[in-house]
């Protein structure tokens, strides 16, 4: 069974590739879990580069809604590989019988691992901010500072994605797949896409 430090590992090796994002960083099966919790974390590290590019001011307006549109679609990506890491790690513990009085966990595995790779993210972005040679040493400080509050949070969120994997083997703890179903992404429900509102 995967446990969060094998995801956190995998996370913090994927920023020391140079071809990574553009490349994947191991070739899984894309109906393995790794598979998605990969894909997961390759569109979170898209959207954080997408996500600056899109706080430019010195560039046209018609760049940063391209900017927008690429976030939009990135994140209907994102979403969609945690509602697949939850399928597929529900599909795993299928045999395991849930207890009368088990816990109903509402964060998922998925949206767990999401926020790992999110951390992942703050983690290395704010360590490069605290090595910079060109800020005030209050601003280094200020990262170093943030980067053991990040660190911290690792380690807490890493505890309670085990925690959660212990439970749900041991039948002690279950989620459920919440989809997010986001209307504005669907041509027929987005009421200025379909016709509903001018």
């Amino acid at each position: 069974m995967i446990n969060a430090k094998e995801i956190g590992y995998f996370h913090s090796e994927c920023h020391t590739s140079i071809n990574w994002p553009q490349e994947l960083l191991k070739d899984f099966s894309n109906n393995e879990l790794w598979f998605w919790i990969q894909n997961n974390h390759r569109f979170n590290t898209l959207l954080w580069d997408e996500e600056d590019l899109a706080r430019r001011n010195n560039v046209s307006d018609s760049e940063i809604a391209n900017n927008k549109k690429t976030i939009d679609r990135l994140n209907q990506q994102r979403n969609d590989a945690i509602e697949k890491i939850d399928e597929l790690m529900l599909s795993i513990c299928s045999s395991t019988k849930i207890k009368i009085n088990a816990w109903h966990n509402s964060e998922t595995f998925g949206s767990i691992v999401d926020r790992l790779s999110i951390l992942s993210l703050k983690l290395y972005h704010m360590s490069i901010q605290s090595n910079r040679t060109d800020i005030t040493n209050k601003d280094i400080q200020n990262a170093l500072s943030k980067l053991e509050q990040l660190e911290s949070q690792k380690i807490d969120l890493l505890g309670c994605l085990d925690n959660l994997v212990q439970g749900v083997i041991a039948g002690e703890v279950f989620f459920k797949i919440y989809r997010q179903h986001k209307m504005y992404n669907d041509p027929t429900m987005n009421p200025y896409l379909s016709g509903l509102k001018k």
